[in-house]
Parts: C-alpha cells; sequence; structure tokens
C-alpha cells in the first residue's frame, strides 16, 4: 500500500508541477502580447495624432482660402 501512495504522490507532484509550468508559460505568453498590444496603441496613438496635426492644417488653410474669396 505504501508504494501505492508514493505512486499516487508523484504522480500528483508531477501534475502539479506540469500545471504550474503551463501557467508560468501562459503568463509569459500573455505579458508579451499585451506589451506588443501596447506598442501598437501607441503607434496608432501616434499616426493619429499626425493624421489630427495636418486635418487641423488643411482646415486653417482651407479657412484662409475661403476668407480671400
Amino acid at each position: 500500500m505504501d508504494k501505492n501512495i508514493g505512486d499516487q504522490l508523484n504522480k500528483a507532484y508531477e501534475a502539479y508541477r506540469q500545471a504550474c509550468m503551463d501557467r508560468d508559460h501562459a503568463v509569459k505568453e500573455l505579458q508579451q502580447k499585451t506589451e506588443n498590444y501596447m506598442q501598437q496603441i501607441r503607434e496608432q496613438q501616434e499616426k493619429i495624432e499626425l493624421q489630427n496635426s495636418i486635418i487641423a492644417k488643411l482646415k486653417s488653410q482651407l479657412a484662409a482660402l475661403n476668407a480671400n474669396r
């Protein structure tokens, strides 16, 4: 019976160890994806800011043209 309990404990420990490794891998993968998404968001925000500045400049040019007519 002792050997059976030992085998069960070994199997339980191995399952626990594997679950911990799977969790750690999932956490690392989630962190990497989060970093990638945050970088993409920053890049998109920079593009939006650039486009907004272009739009503002074009609006002012249009306003100037309309004022001269």
